[in-house]
């Protein structure tokens, strides 16, 4: 769960979620909340799949692959610049869209593909923080223990991850519909202020690559942008294991039976 909210991809989390919020032109919560649902679920095997094949047929080999992973940080953080800064613009996110036999794909927003790639970018520009206690534990596991063992503590921390993440998409998805029907004309404009927040989130993990690579270079670690993202990263930890399992399993509940009871209500009305 803490895996979520981690140092070096914790800023990844809302341009995640607005990037949820944009795509969404789903009618009704239910349906809403069904996409949420399964764009977490990709985007939660897309950061697992990496963490596994990294901690089990990478690292063993590769030990030193780490040093450079600061790299991919920083060109996925400008990356998320430069597609922040077109949906400032106002273009709409359909540069995924391929004609095939006469018909369009679904956009980057809505592909469970296209997500499960965003999982992937997610995990890659964490590894450097939290591949350490995922080699301590679920590695440790399978090597120590046994592949049941192993296996085990893969999908727990799959789950914890998943819980998480998918939470966070479903009161988003709850959110934005609200927030739409709402306040007259405000749909227009939450593409564009989803663009302002990639905008930060990928300047912030570009310029973490930045520090890190400054670091292992051998210069100071003592940043102040650095330093400010923490106490947020912490406080976002803290929040984390303060619910617990338990409290992200209920709020998911809860917010699933909520979409369900206003899209009956709806219904009757």
């Amino acid at each position: 769960m803490v895996a979520a909210v981690n140092p070096c991809g914790f800023a990844l989390l809302p341009a995640y979620l607005s990037l949820l919020v944009v795509g969404d032109h789903t009618p009704g919560r239910v349906r809403a909340v069904g996409r949420a649902l399964r764009l977490a679920l990709a985007m939660t095997l897309g950061f697992t799949g990496v963490f596994a094949a990294f901690g089990l047929v990478i690292a063993p080999v590769a030990s030193g692959l780490q040093q450079h992973l600061p790299w991919f940080t920083v060109v996925l953080g400008l990356a998320l610049v430069v597609l922040g800064i077109a949906m400032v613009l106002g273009r709409e996110l359909d540069l995924s869209r391929l004609r095939r036999g006469g018909t369009r794909d679904r956009p980057l927003t809505d592909g469970f593909g296209s997500m499960v790639g965003f999982g992937a970018g997610y995990a890659l520009a964490s590894l450097t923080c939290t591949i350490a206690p995922f080699l301590a534990v679920v590695v440790a596991g399978f090597r120590g223990e046994s592949a049941l063992v192993g296996t085990g503590l893969l999908l727990a921390y799959a789950a914890g991850m998943g819980l998480v993440v998918g939470t966070a998409a479903v009161a988003v998805a709850l959110a934005h519909g609200t927030m739409v029907r709402t306040m007259r004309g405000a749909g227009r404009w939450v593409p564009r202020a989803g663009g302002v927040l990639l905008v930060l989130a990928g300047a912030y993990v570009a310029y973490y690559g930045w520090w890190e690579l400054r670091v292992l270079d051998g210069g100071s670690a003592d940043d102040p942008v650095i330093a400010a993202a923490a106490r947020v990263q912490r406080t976002l930890v803290e929040g984390v294991q303060l619910l617990g399992a338990p409290g992200w399993l209920a709020a998911g509940v809860a917010l699933f039976a909520l979409a369900l009871v206003g899209a009956r209500v709806r219904t009757r009305s």
